[in-house]
C-alpha cells in the first residue's frame, strides 16, 4: 500500500472515529491534507480550485472552530480529494 493510499485510509478512519481524537491531532491531519493537495496538484498540474469543499479544507486548519459535523466532513473531502488526485498521477504514469 503506496503512503498516499494510507493517509486517505487514515483520513476516512479519523473521520469515523472523531470522539477518539483530540483538537490537536485533528488539527494536524487537516494540516497534513493541505500540504498533501497542494503537492499533489503541483505533481499534476491541476490548479486549486474554488469549489466549496476545497475552500472548507484550505480554512480548516482550525479544528477548535468547527463543528464536529464539519471536521468530519472536511476530513472525507480531503480524502476524496487526494484519491482524486492520486488516481491522475497514477495515470500519467
Amino acid at each position: 500500500m503506496s503512503l498516499t493510499t494510507t493517509f486517505i485510509a487514515e483520513l476516512i478512519r479519523a473521520a469515523n472515529e472523531m470522539d477518539k481524537l483530540s483538537p490537536f491531532e485533528i488539527e494536524r491531519l487537516l494540516n497534513r491534507s493541505v500540504a498533501t493537495i497542494r503537492e499533489m496538484r503541483e505533481q499534476t498540474g491541476v490548479p486549486g480550485s474554488s469549489r466549496a469543499k476545497d475552500v472548507v479544507i484550505f480554512k480548516a486548519a482550525r479544528a477548535d472552530a468547527l463543528a464536529e459535523e464539519e471536521i468530519r466532513d472536511n476530513l472525507l473531502d480531503a480524502a476524496d480529494i487526494i484519491r482524486t488526485l492520486k488516481i491522475l498521477l497514477d495515470g500519467k504514469d
